[in-house]
């Protein structure tokens, strides 16, 4: 089954053509079944690229996804037309007050790892979306710094600055684990990984309830479980297209911002040269392996969702 988005969404075209099954709203009408409901609350500023991205590793799956785009309600972006948001956004407040519920939500990273979490002007909301999760969602997935928020919210776990941005494509050892998240992967996985801060292993061991899934010695935890309360949290970026750490290298050669050069992600470490994508198998792995698990465990009628 594909998934399913509004036919005049960028996404539908770009997934489309690249041969991911996508689906309109009066097909996916005519089909008695009931389409998973994942939420995408974007908290980048390039919302269009980053649905893309979200949408074709979760429209891989066999399984017809309903794909809802969600915004902090207050904060305005500036990378992206007003029409698109308000044709395609909803903004979370909507949300709450509907008293919805989803089968997942995917909340994205943001590039403001510079704040504390609380000099975040919507950092009083984003905890309410937190909060919000533990009854309306069944499964929950923080990205990069939307993982970091989440795991300070629950956990009260500390993000702490590198001495340099972690940069490039690392290899990350994958645990031994009876997690079905990495049902699949091999025993060793290449990440992309952007960030200016980092999470410590041993205080996410410290805190109840969180394992430690993939890490890598050079720049740390990657992805953690929490079981018990169904949340995911990936400190990187499994999501990334081929050329996202080039067109961030660009971006900050043009800007005259001192940045290396992308470890492991050039052939040659050479940035004439085409960047090669180490890391696409294990990406539709582990978002697969995410819906399969919601699959399994949701309520067909999600008014029955209760909290674990």
């Amino acid at each position: 089954m594909p998934i399913k988005l509004p036919e005049n969404l960028p996404a539908y075209d770009v997934l489309s053509r690249e041969g991911v099954m996508v689906m309109s709203d009066d097909r996916a009408g005519r089909q008695d079944i009931r389409p998973l409901r994942i939420g995408l609350l974007n908290l980048m500023p390039k919302k269009i690229q980053t649905e893309n991205q979200f949408a074709r590793l979760i429209g891989a799956t066999p399984l017809q996804i309903e794909l809802s785009l969600i915004r902090m309600s207050e904060h305005q972006t500036k990378n992206t037309a007003a029409e698109h948001m308000e044709e395609f956004y909803r903004p979370f407040s909507d949300i709450e007050a509907s008293g919805e519920k989803f089968d997942g939500l995917i909340i994205t990273g943001a590039p403001i790892e510079h704040l504390s979490y609380e000099d975040v002007t919507y950092w009083e909301e984003l905890r309410r979306v937190f909060d919000w999760t533990r009854d309306n969602v069944y499964s929950t997935f923080g990205v990069c710094w939307g993982a970091m928020a989440m795991a300070y919210h629950f956990h009260g776990v500390q993000k702490h600055d590198l001495p340099h941005k972690a940069f490039g494509c690392f290899a990350h050892p994958v645990a031994r684990s009876a997690s079905h998240i990495l049902r699949g992967l091999s025993d060793e996985v290449y990440v992309p990984v952007s960030r200016w801060t980092e999470l410590r292993e041993d205080e996410i061991r410290a805190a109840e309830g969180l394992d430690v899934l993939i890490s890598s010695p050079e720049t740390g935890p990657c992805l953690l479980e929490e079981a018990a309360q169904r949340r995911l949290y990936v400190f990187n970026h499994f999501e990334y297209d081929n050329d996202t750490l080039k067109q961030e290298y660009d971006r900050d050669v043009a800007n005259g911002t001192p940045i290396n050069v992308p470890q492991n992600y050039y052939p040659q470490n050479d940035p004439a040269q085409v960047p090669k994508n180490l890391w696409r198998g294990a990406a539709h792995l582990i978002y697969g392996n995410w819906i399969n698990d919601i699959y399994q465990g949701t309520p067909y009628n999600l008014a029955e969702l209760t909290r674990p």
